[in-house]
């Protein structure tokens, strides 16, 4: 039979215990009154309760302003050129490369001489083993020095095993929210603007045979066809409605 996991206990929540009954019996010991020991939990109490608004609404503009809540919205081609424009923010050239056969890496990032492969996951769980074998087999076809998995959420234990192993630095959720703090330095949130302008899913990578999608002109208007005409005819109107030949 599976052993049930034990609750933990939040280290703020006991930490406010502790401060509470403190200040209890440290009142009662002084004044000799319950009714003062009382009083001193409220006191106490209402302090930390302003203590931890604060915080908390000090951390809900830190997220809002690094943009993480549009992150969370992009397909997983914004999240590349997104990062694009975030690892030029922070000094490196960057080329993002094809929406499909980029053999493991999704940009490649270079600064004082040193290229770097970085695998890109735009995920709501966490990443698993395969973005770092991914990102790691890319090294030599890139002839990079390292790799990287950058994601939005994080990673599983045996993800963080192997990336330990094999030298492939992981940056998660709360680094890439200082990162892109960073980025959105004194204007409006970058990924905001990636996911209002920035190709849809559909847009960019065909769903039937992977291949990349290009913007064509027809007697209809414009729309997204597959770059691997005539073998696959999938196309999908601009007005994101899929359409097939």
């Amino acid at each position: 039979m599976a052993r049930r996991r034990k609750k933990q206990t939040d280290p703020v929540q006991a930490l406010m215990g502790l401060l509470m009954l403190g200040s209890f019996f440290g009142t009662v010991y002084l004044t000799q009154s319950f009714i003062a020991g009382f009083i001193a939990i409220v006191v106490v109490f209402a302090i930390l309760f302003m203590i931890m608004s604060f915080v908390n609404q000090a951390r809900q503009e830190r997220l809002k302003k690094s943009g993480i809540a549009d992150i969370d919205k992009m397909s997983g081609r914004q999240f590349e050129l997104y990062l694009g424009h975030l690892f030029k923010s922070h000094g490196y050239s960057v080329n993002v490369t094809q929406a499909a056969g980029d053999f493991g890496a999704d940009l490649e990032i270079t600064k004082d001489g040193r290229k770097i492969v970085v695998q890109a996951k735009r995920y709501s769980r966490n990443v698993g083993i395969k973005a770092v074998q991914e990102a790691q087999a890319s090294i030599a076809h890139y002839g990079a020095v390292e790799a990287w998995v950058i994601s939005n959420s994080g990673y599983t234990e045996a993800a963080i095993t192997l990336a330990k192993s094999n030298n492939v630095r992981l940056i998660d959720r709360e680094q890439l929210i200082e990162m892109s703090l960073k980025l959105n330095a004194g204007q409006t949130s970058v990924a905001a603007q990636v996911v209002q302008q920035g190709p849809k899913e559909e847009e960019t990578t065909c769903n039937r045979c992977g291949s990349p999608m290009v913007l064509r002109k027809g007697s209809r208007g414009e729309f997204w066809g597959c770059s691997n005409f005539p073998k696959c005819r999938n196309i999908v109107a601009k007005q994101n409605e899929a359409r097939s030949m």
